[in-house]
């Protein structure tokens, strides 16, 4: 018999929307400056065919406007690879093609990750002021031991320098990304590292366990043991930790891996987590719009060559009833608001409670979750296990 545990836990001054449905646009720029030594994203330092690419984006943007239907866009997101090294020309050229392409929001949230070194004064006032009012910044640690053993182009000055010059530029939504489970990083340079960030003020923090992958230049270091990956209890400690510390700072903890000053959550990065409609674009973007998934082909050539002869250079995946089920788990438990129970029955006739009800309530019997409302929220232990409590659930 399932046994019922409310509880409240959750600030409504972070609470999503989800009265009105709006998508997001999501711009894959496949460019950086040098390869750090931990990334497996798709990206290339030739950047020779830089000119190309930018004109292939905004040809697939026309090729893809009819993958939303018509669905308003109320965020813009520019990732990567390393979208701050675009021309200001560039950038603009491609939000142009948005604006003129899809019905955008009044006040779209539009993002830019950025690297330290590519913010020169002048060219943060450009993207101010072609309408860029949210910057990502990978900083990833505050020391130069590190960054250097990350391979990362910039240093600590530079990332200081970075966050006060965003600010005299204007930009009042500043994210910054942060890097644990470091092999080498012990615990005083993690603390260090979180109070540096928190000194800085930024209204939103990112932080991401490294993990090494095997085509990577750390995975190669791994395979000859010249490093060794730090273990599953060190990592959550460090987590636990940036938790302690950011809550106390007054950031609500409202993602996994994300953390903001009440108001200032990711809407682009929010539309995944509540399962509404996005458009990635460019060599390697993933798109959603609810009825199926697309994984643009991660190779700049064939990228190329796809959209020159007007053709999507895209996979297309139809989702099934059970997709989208399990989809709906792997997100929303990653999250403050939760899975909402009611929409699971009312949107994919699935009753969590009452088919998997036995191990709901092992998880409440475990201060794992707690039932709050009709959502089924993780507690922060059961969040550090987020992604296994999903697969558990899966269909």
């Amino acid at each position: 018999m399932f046994r019922q545990k409310y509880e409240f836990w959750f600030d409504i001054r972070n609470a999503p929307n989800f009265a009105f449905e709006m998508a997001g646009l999501y711009i894959h720029i496949p460019f950086c400056k040098q390869a750090c030594h931990y990334c497996d994203f798709h990206f290339s330092t030739d950047t020779k065919h830089r000119a190309q690419v930018v004109h292939a984006i905004v040809n697939e943007i026309e090729l893809q406007k009819s993958y939303l239907d018509k669905e308003p866009i109320n965020t813009i997101y520019f990732g990567g690879g390393t979208p701050s090294l675009l021309a200001l020309h560039e950038i603009e050229i491609i939000l142009q093609t948005i604006y003129k392409t899809f019905h955008v929001a009044g006040s779209p949230e539009v993002t830019l990750e950025a690297n330290p070194d590519d913010m020169a004064y002048q060219k943060l006032l450009g993207f101010k002021e072609m309408g860029i009012n949210r910057l990502s910044i990978g900083i990833q640690s505050f020391d130069d031991a590190i960054l250097k053993f990350l391979n990362r182009a910039h240093d600590a000055r530079s990332a200081f320098a970075s966050l006060a010059q965003a600010r005299e530029a204007g930009f009042n939504n500043i994210s910054v990304d942060l890097m644990y489970s470091i092999p080498g990083q012990d615990s005083a340079t993690w603390e260090r590292n979180i109070d540096q960030a928190i000194a800085l003020g930024p209204e939103h923090i990112s932080a991401y366990a490294l993990t090494i992958e095997p085509r990577t230049v750390f995975g190669k270091w791994k395979a000859a043991k010249k490093i060794k990956e730090q273990d599953n209890d060190s990592s959550a400690q460090d987590l636990l930790v940036l938790i302690d510390y950011l809550e106390k700072a007054g950031f609500d903890h409202y993602e996994v891996s994300n953390f903001s000053k009440p108001g200032f959550i990711s809407n682009h990065n929010s539309n995944y987590w509540k399962a509404e409609k996005y458009l990635g674009i460019g060599p390697s973007a993933h798109s959603y719009n609810g009825i199926s998934r697309q994984y643009n082909i991660s190779n700049n050539h064939l990228f190329l060559n796809s959209i020159n002869a007007g053709k999507i250079p895209a996979t297309l995946e139809i989702l099934t009833r059970e997709d989208k089920i399990n989809d709906c788990l792997l997100t929303t438990l990653r999250t403050s608001w939760g899975a909402d129970l009611k929409g699971l029955v009312q949107d994919h006739q699935y009753d969590l409670l009452q088919l998997q009800g036995d191990y709901v309530t092992r998880l409440l019997d475990n201060n794992l979750a707690i039932l709050s409302k009709e959502s089924l929220i993780l507690t922060k232990s059961g969040r550090l296990l987020a992604d296994k409590i999903a697969s558990d659930l899966f269909i």
